[in-house]
């Protein structure tokens, strides 16, 4: 089974990132919440203190398939000033998969990592999207093996989108049902 590695800045954007945890430990996906903080705790945008399974260095990211980027402010711009995080994106896009959602698509584009592929984020952060990338402000895009969200109001179907790419539609169903 695939396993999952959510990563959380401070100033991350709750619904964003602990949905995400839900669904995929609801389907039955090892999924892992990673501080890239100096510690385990980190603060939501929202200012709700969350303690993670494990910090960065911590990962073993050759046993993940994936890894996901929250939106919110500033954890965005935390996860992008973060030259491991960064790494990770450039990896994850060229070998496995990768999720983002809100601001956090901001991320992919400055990396290089959109080019040939579809995708959305919050209006307004689609200003380093290569050109005819923005697929506009539609919920969810799966493109390969990118997907984003365009902002909180997706957070579940952006969490289902990666469920059913990992463990496919009976598992969503499943979780749709309970």
């Amino acid at each position: 089974m695939a396993g999952v590695a959510v990563l959380a800045a401070d100033g991350f954007e709750t619904i964003e990132c602990l949905t995400v945890v839900d669904v995929l430990r609801r389907g039955g996906v090892r999924t892992a919440l990673v501080s890239i903080m100096d510690s385990r705790d980190v603060v939501t945008s929202q200012q709700i203190p969350v303690t993670c399974d494990a910090m960065l260095d911590e990962i073993d990211f050759s046993d993940y398939d994936y890894i996901v980027l929250p939106g919110g402010l500033p954890g965005a711009t935390n996860l992008r000033a973060n030259e491991r995080v960064c790494e990770l994106v450039r990896e994850f896009a060229a070998t496995k998969h990768v999720a983002a959602i809100c601001a956090a698509p901001f991320i992919l584009a400055e990396l290089g990592v959109l080019e040939g592929h579809r995708a959305t984020c919050f209006p307004g952060f689609d200003s380093n999207f290569p050109e005819g990338c923005h697929a506009g402000e539609r919920t969810v895009i799966v493109d390969g093996n990118i997907i984003t969200a365009s902002g909180m109001g997706q957070a579940l179907p952006f969490a289902l989108a990666i469920l059913n790419d990992i463990a496919g539609k009976v598992a969503v169903d499943k979780v749709k049902d309970g």
